[in-house]
């Protein structure tokens, strides 16, 4: 999982394509335009006796643009970043910010692809790959792409808002607090049920630290780790979403109508902070505490 940022500052996670993938991927493009290409020959050559010389080399070269720089522009371009071997592998070519491939782009990558795929067999490409931390290859890195997975595992939905904690989450500073954090807050709410007892505390405040360590405020005295770290997915998600709707235009209910804006309360009024509620104690008190971990409050 890697991080894009967006031209309006909105960070997305995004699935970065796997070196095998993407080798699997090019050998089926190479296959499909070097088919092609002896296909033109073919044609080339029995059209040699009936045409001058110089007009079957013109064609010949002419042919030989097409079928290497043309045809990857026109399939990517048509297609908004993909080609045969990124659909058969799920494959897609986007923008460093997010966006589709535009022409440029696609222009970009398939002259360099002439280069570093087609005369040095692939080696650049492979290096490339393999140093850049986004697995880009040459022509990526001058047209300004990544090559990203569209069969990602999908995300399961974010954890339900504590109600009691709403007013507290509407107050969070969340700059600090990273994808892969969030992420890994989001596996272990998702996998919490199906830990062992004493395991499971002792995760919980640990990933709390680290989560806690990056937002302010702090949580109120007394709410348990898990119910924390739920209300601070549930607010990042919500604000998320909040900036990419004037992009993406209002969302449609059912009815037809748009939905209606439900902010999370800022005032604690509505939502008194849980006082009562006491932080949980593991079922086996761990001996010593973990290095760096979430100690509860004496």
């Amino acid at each position: 999982m890697s991080e894009v940022v967006t031209g309006d500052a909105v960070v997305l996670d995004v699935q970065i394509a796997q070196l095998p993938v993407r080798a699997v991927s090019a050998i089926i493009d190479m296959t499909v335009i070097f088919i092609g290409y002896l296909l033109g020959l073919m044609l080339w050559a029995a059209a040699l006796s009936q045409l001058d010389e110089a007009l079957t080399i013109a064609f010949l070269i002419m042919f030989t643009v097409l079928a290497f720089v043309g045809y990857p522009v026109a399939i990517e371009t048509a297609t908004r970043g993909r080609s045969v071997g990124k659909i058969v592998m799920g494959l897609r070519v986007v923008s460093d910010d997010g966006g589709p491939e535009r022409f440029r782009q696609a222009l970009f990558r398939a002259l360099a692809s002439v280069v570093e795929i087609w005369m040095l067999m692939g080696s650049p490409a492979v290096i490339c790959s393999m140093v850049s931390p986004k697995g880009k290859r040459v022509g990526d890195m001058f047209a300004g792409t990544i090559v990203v997975s569209e069969r990602a595992p999908r995300l399961g939905p974010p954890p339900a808002m504590p109600p009691s904690l709403a007013w507290w989450a509407s107050s969070l500073q969340l700059s600090g607090l990273t994808a892969g954090q969030a992420e890994v807050a989001r596996q272990f709410l998702s996998r919490a049920t199906q830990l062992d007892p004493r395991l499971r505390e002792q995760m919980a405040y640990r990933i709390a630290a680290e989560v806690f360590s990056r937002v302010a405020p702090p949580p109120p005295p007394g709410v348990p780790p898990r119910l924390a770290l739920a209300a601070v997915l549930a607010e990042r998600h919500r604000r998320e979403l909040a900036r990419l709707r004037p992009a993406m235009g209002p969302a449609m209910g059912p009815q037809g109508g748009p939905y209606a804006a439900a902010p999370w309360p800022a005032q604690p009024p509505m939502y008194p902070p849980p006082q009562a509620i006491p932080w949980p104690e593991p079922d086996v008190p761990p001996q010593t505490p973990p290095p760096g971990g979430f100690s509860p409050p004496s």
